[in-house]
């Protein structure tokens, strides 16, 4: 009987040992794995994965690549985040970002005073020019002097957008996206598109949608990082980390490889 009473007792131990290592490993967070709560949360970062030199998809590895993925990366590692790219669209991309579905969003998002007022942004992080587009054909516009009387089209929010609306005469036609701006310029429904530069000289290079730049440079825009309203502090470790690659060289050297003259 003592030699089963002596058993009981060790087991009663074993038992109350291994609960108060059950309540370690779950006290946490309510973390199974008491180390997962050691490396910091993923934040989800918004990007629109059609939008080359900013993002784009690598054919060979089909990963996203491009100024702002390699950027946003750079930010990470001086920030010490843990960053997740999510490829949207840039309508769902703002929307996410405005309702906190994603941390985050980075894809040449131009700092309006209309966006400023639904969206927590970083410190700027490029400014860049805008260009007007028209199709080849076209002999008529040859700069802004002559977008009186034309139908002028440019995603909504844009710096683009507020730049026709302050031409007398001008038609503004407003996109969910400059995708489908740049579609209505090529199937002749719209005259021109004001886009930034990059985006402008990246469908006008398209052989095939036969467009092409004039009037050389059109006012300006600046972008930045959007971030959710509800995570003040991510928004204070990014700009830590904007601020480091912009001091340590990072920003131009990216400049240099991606836009080239921006």
């Amino acid at each position: 009987m003592k030699r089963v009473s002596v058993v009981l007792v060790i087991l009663v131990w074993i038992g109350v040992i291994l609960a108060a290592c059950g309540e370690k490993a779950t006290s946490t967070n309510g973390l199974s794995n008491p180390d997962a709560a050691l490396s910091p949360a993923k934040i989800r970062v918004g990007v629109e994965g059609i939008l080359p030199p900013f993002e784009a998809i690598n054919t060979t590895t089909k990963e996203l690549t491009g100024f702002d993925i390699e950027l946003m990366k750079a930010i990470a590692t001086r920030a010490g985040l843990n960053i997740q790219f999510v490829n949207v669209g840039k309508n769902q991309l703002l929307t996410g970002v405005l309702n906190c579905q994603y941390d985050a969003g980075i894809s040449a998002i131009s700092m309006t005073d209309e966006l400023r007022q639904q969206l927590e942004f970083s410190d700027p992080y490029l400014t860049i020019a805008q260009a007007l587009v028209v199709q080849k054909g076209n002999i008529t516009i040859t700069g802004p002097d002559q977008l009186p009387g034309m139908t002028i089209g440019a995603q909504r929010g844009s710096s683009g957008a507020s730049e026709v609306q302050n031409i007398p005469g001008t038609q503004l036609a407003i996109y969910p996206s400059f995708d489908l701006a740049f579609q209505e310029l090529i199937s002749g429904n719209i005259d021109a598109v004001l886009a930034g530069k990059p985006r402008a000289t990246s469908y006008a290079s398209v052989p095939s949608n036969k467009l092409k730049i004039v009037g050389g440079e059109f006012g300006s825009e600046t972008y930045g990082i959007a971030v959710c309203k509800e995570n003040p502090a991510l928004l204070t470790k990014i700009n830590e980390g904007l601020a480091a690659v912009k001091a340590d060289g990072t920003l131009d050297k990216l400049t240099r490889k991606w836009l080239a003259n921006p």
